[in-house]
């Protein structure tokens, strides 16, 4: 029974080793990329003591026992880079951003190719899925650019959740920000991440966005920080994207 308490999820063992995120790692497993004493694996939820077995993603050992340091860094993303680690098609990515490190490091959740604004990168995958997992209810703030002001109603309906693909949206806070050359600037909060979700919610109200930008991940704040430009974090702002 010792030996039993020890076994821990494939994916979290990959996660917490600082590969990628769980649910990257979840994705690796499915495609036929990790190995374990050998041995293809493509069920996720298998259980190991990593101690006790050899662990390979795509090819590369993977080293849990291995201490490492923990590596948080914001960045300002901008419009025109895509949120990969590499791209087929060749277009800018938010890597080539960050400062030079031995650590690998992975983005917390992503910003499409036309949106910016606050990205945070770190090797901590138990820190990752504590702020992507809904259920922890991890607030990100965004700042929506619209053509025109929405009626009343039509936010209300984002507040309390509106409809997409099938599945209903958490509730979401907004408030009006200002208007300026005939756009109007409106904040919301949400703690979901699906793909694209934020502009999809607009548009399901009949107003395309304009321009979107991540303004906060919890109480951690994109402040005054440059376009394009990143800094790591202390322990104490970590803190804060939790408060």
């Amino acid at each position: 029974m010792e030996g039993r308490a020890k076994e821990v999820r494939l994916q979290k063992i990959i996660a917490n080793a600082g590969v990628c995120s769980r649910r990257k790692a979840e994705t690796y497993i499915g495609a036929g990329k990790v190995r374990v004493d050998g041995q293809v694996v493509t069920r996720a939820g298998c259980k190991y003591d990593p101690a006790q077995v050899k662990i390979t993603v795509d090819g590369k050992p993977l080293q849990p026992g291995k201490s490492k340091q923990s590596i948080y860094i914001l960045l300002h993303k901008p419009r025109g880079y895509v949120t990969t680690m590499s791209d087929p098609q060749g277009r800018l990515i938010v890597t080539e951003l960050l400062p030079k490190i031995r650590e690998r490091v992975f983005p917390v959740g992503r910003l499409d190719l036309d949106s910016e604004g606050a990205l945070l990168f770190t090797n901590d995958g138990v820190l990752t899925n504590r702020v992507l997992h809904p259920s922890n209810e991890v607030n990100k703030t965004y700042e929506v650019t619209l053509r025109q002001n929405p009626a009343k109603t039509d936010l209300k309906r984002l507040e309390q959740g509106i409809e997409l693909d099938g599945q209903k949206t958490w509730p979401a806070k907004l408030r009006f920000l200002h208007t300026r050359k005939g756009a109007t600037t409106i904040e919301i909060i949400i703690h979901e991440g699906k793909k694209r979700q934020v502009r999809k919610m607009f548009q399901a109200i009949g107003h395309p966005v304009l321009r979107l930008k991540r303004t906060a991940y919890g109480g951690l704040k994109l402040g005054k920080l440059a376009s394009g430009k990143s800094r790591f974090l202390t322990a104490k702002e970590v803190k804060k994207i939790f408060s």
